[in-house]
């Protein structure tokens, strides 16, 4: 599969090549319209979907067809994340060596939006699973996020002090804990997917695992991780290689959570596949948004240091296209990404659109 520049006029997203784990990257439009606020959106399939929801604006907004009930982002979040906490609650709970348990527990348990696992829960009710069959898997990817955070966050990576508002693992428990707590996550992840999944063939079960495990190795987050260290101040970093940064850093756990869903619910090979490319789309989305976020928010509204890219001389979206081309940019991910699920049933499918929507249009 060809690399297709980003730079030319924003009229695709380009994907390398050799880091692509799929063989297709639809880019395709639909001809149907989808009317949301007044506005008119090409969509193929979905016309009849009755939600748009901005989250982080503590709004819901909808748009109603005849006879179409609305969906309510707000109250799928809120029911989904408490379901979601409390089973990361009761995953990982207080027992001894205290201390590890409970720098495991504080950067766990200190909120965030829980994105990921309700994605990986909406994909598996999408193809018709439940939330239980995904839970353990939902949980597992929220537990690899968090170590993923608590790394980021040390002083030998990118140094911060705030994350969610609170100060950060290493300056609670020392750095020595904090990578200790992240390694205790990573394990315990994959423990977890393997001995708590229940209601799912064995085989599904084993190929969630390797879907995980490949998402955050060497040719994942971590490859994604050791491309951004080495281009902080690089004066050739291109808009190819910031791709290939949040392809992996970012995208590829949001990917693993879509597919993993949507593996263990058992989803055909074809949904499974558009729904990988579903994933891949928001997953860049979410880093364009946070890259201008980074810029144009501050740290109290952000509830973790505000400007930290700008100061580390790091590539970024709009460091390389400007806020204005950056925000176009996330339009057209965010439209590309929603195209990926015609086919699918449009209620049930309502909350993958609304996610879409969220993290197009977070505030934080």
């Amino acid at each position: 599969m060809s690399a297709v520049s980003l730079a030319a006029s924003l009229q695709s997203c380009s994907i390398f090549t050799q880091a692509c784990r799929s063989s297709s990257f639809p880019l395709k439009r639909g001809s149907k319209s989808f009317v949301i606020s007044g506005r008119r959106l090409s969509r193929s399939s979905i016309s009849s979907l009755s939600v748009y929801a901005v989250l982080a604006k503590e709004e819901t907004l909808t748009e109603e067809e005849e006879g179409k009930p609305t969906f309510n982002f707000k109250e799928y979040m809120v029911q989904k994340g408490n379901s979601v906490n409390r089973a990361l609650d009761a995953a990982v709970f207080l027992r001894e060596p205290l201390k590890i348990h409970e720098a495991m527990r504080y950067s766990l348990m200190a909120g965030g939006k829980r994105v990921r696992p309700v994605l990986c829960i909406a994909a598996c009710e999408l193809v018709g699973g439940n939330e239980s069959m995904a839970m353990p898997a939902a949980c597992a990817v929220e537990m690899i996020h968090t170590m993923s955070l608590i790394h980021d966050d040390l002083p030998c990576m990118d140094n911060d002090d705030l994350r969610r508002g609170k100060p950060t693992n290493h300056k609670v428990f020392g750095e020595d804990v904090a990578v200790l707590a992240g390694d205790a996550l990573l394990a315990f992840a994959f423990e977890h997917v393997a001995v708590s999944t229940i209601g799912v063939a064995p085989p599904r079960i084993v190929r969630a695992i390797g879907e995980l495990a490949k998402s955050i190795g060497s040719e994942g987050l971590v490859a994604g991780q050791v491309v951004d260290i080495n281009s902080e101040g690089a004066a050739d970093a291109g808009l190819q290689q910031l791709e290939f940064i949040h392809l992996h850093k970012t995208a590829a756990l949001l990917e693993a959570a879509v597919v993993l869903g949507a593996i263990l619910g058992g989803g055909s090979n074809e949904e499974v596949e558009k729904l990988r490319n579903f994933a891949r789309y928001i997953g860049l989305l979410f880093q364009v948004v946070d890259d201008i976020l980074d810029v144009t928010k501050s740290s109290n509204e952000l509830g973790k240091t505000a400007g930290k890219d700008l100061v580390a001389d790091k590539v970024t979206y709009p460091k390389l296209m400007g806020i204005e081309k950056s925000r176009e940019f996330a339009q057209k991910l965010n439209r590309d990404a929603q195209d990926q699920l015609s086919g699918f049933d449009p209620e049930k499918a309502a909350p993958l659109i609304a996610l879409a929507n969220y993290i197009a249009y977070r505030q934080n």
